[in-house]
């Protein structure tokens, strides 16, 4: 290896001096890299076989570099790190741990520079510690645009394909093949996750950008949660992920796994998440599932729900009121009278959330108690229930939770004094 280095300027030069232990100097810029990335250390011996040639060739250009008194040149930087980046992004090393590795190595290779110099040569160092910083600019650039690449080739495929999977299982179609061309195992049971959001306005220049963001982000979460890449469906705003029940997250004390999920996601979005939740679902029963979580995430939302995860239990009224029929359609005429009235619709969704307090409903619509009392009077003679009875208060709620699902068309105005 030592009749692969140049000689650089007169001997009596740091970088003349430090010559003759490129070789070693290499191999320690590799120790140190190794060092400082947690469980390199258990990597097969051979996975770093090429590492060594290309530190030294790139130690080389680059010490090459300032004796000609130039900035080394990024065609130089590819030359040397892209092989090497190319190999860890297909093998799966986190572009956290490359970097790691690299500004260990540099510190290690500036700590040797530094220490072979002389008081009366700082003007020196202090020139190669600028060569320093540029050539990491070019190496980290590189890195970063290559790991990319590369992560982005390889991910987008994957992704692809763990999405038509996941598709697939929730059509109930075949999936054997599927599975076995993206080499993804299926599992016999899943617990069924559907996904809603509340977004708030984005600027439509922005929308690709926030969506890609998000599909990443939630894919991390997801994945972060259950230890192994997740098969989902969602694009941004909703979707479906089939979690293996047997991956299930254990709960911690005060708050269940999915919970700590749609919170994390809340704070990331900047927007309500809403998951919907069917536990341990056969593998032929996931459509019928997929239909029932998807059902239930999207009333979460329109019943203004804060973020958290909603089971069937927690929305059996609700979810069986909207359920489409005669009966649905039925409620949702017996409101229609006040609907042309704001201020007796507004009485008795206030007396709806109230019940007995008439004084705290009168408060939320700001009328005297007299007049809360007058309103809800002209509720029962124009819809024939009675607020006040037990019976009618319950079809009345029932009504309002369907208006507010399935608003209908307001009624013109036909001037009738309320």
């Amino acid at each position: 290896m030592l009749a692969l280095v140049p000689s650089f300027g007169d001997d009596s030069s740091v970088l003349a001096r430090i010559q003759p232990r490129l070789p070693e100097i290499a191999a320690g810029i590799f120790e140190a890299a190794l060092d400082a990335v947690p469980g390199a250390e258990n990597l097969p011996a051979d996975h770093f076989a090429d590492v060594m040639p290309s530190l030294l060739g790139g130690a080389v250009a680059f010490i090459r570099a300032i004796e000609e008194r130039r900035v080394i040149s990024n065609e130089e930087v590819a030359e040397y790190v892209v092989p090497v980046v190319e190999r860890h992004a297909e093998d799966r090393v986190p572009l956290r741990q490359l970097m790691t590795g690299l500004f260990a190595g540099a510190r290690y290779l500036w700590d040797e520079i530094a220490g072979t110099a002389e008081p009366h040569e700082l003007p020196d160092i202090v020139a190669i510690g600028q060569r320093v910083l540029e050539a990491l600019m070019h190496i980290t650039i590189t890195i970063s645009e290559v790991h990319s690449d590369v992560e982005q080739s390889i991910y987008t495929v994957e992704r692809e394909a763990r999405r038509t999977l996941c598709a697939a299982l929730l059509r109930g179609a075949p999936v054997e093949e599927l599975a076995a061309r993206g080499d993804i195992a299926v599992e016999e049971r899943y617990d069924v996750l559907s996904f809603h959001l509340r977004p708030g306005p984005l600027v439509m220049l922005a929308d690709t950008m926030v969506t890609r963001r998000r599909i990443r982000q939630f894919q991390q979460a997801l994945d972060a949660l259950i230890g192994q890449t997740a098969l989902n469906t969602f694009d941004g705003a909703h979707g479906i992920a089939l979690v293996p029940s047997r991956s299930r997250p254990a709960a911690e004390v005060g708050q269940g796994p999915f919970e700590r999920l749609a919170a994390g996601l809340a704070e990331q979005f900047g927007a309500e998440v809403f998951i919907a939740e069917a536990h341990d679902v056969e593998r032929a029963e996931l459509p019928g599932a997929a239909r029932q979580t998807t059902d239930l995430a999207e009333l979460a939302r329109l019943l203004g729900g804060p973020t958290g995860v909603y089971r069937l239990d927690d929305l059996l009224l609700e979810y069986q009121l909207t359920r489409p029929g005669p009966a649905r359609d039925r409620l949702a005429e017996r409101i229609a009278p006040i609907l042309r009235h704001p201020h007796l619709f507004e009485a008795l969704d206030a007396h709806i959330r109230h019940g007995s307090d008439r004084k705290a409903a009168a408060a939320v619509v700001h009328v005297h108690p007299n007049t809360f009392s007058y309103r809800l009077r002209r509720v029962a003679e124009l819809t024939g229930l009675d607020p006040s009875d037990p019976n009618d208060s319950r079809l009345l709620a029932a009504a309002l939770t369907i208006h507010r699902l399935y608003p209908a068309p307001e009624p013109s105005d036909t001037g009738e004094e309320a």
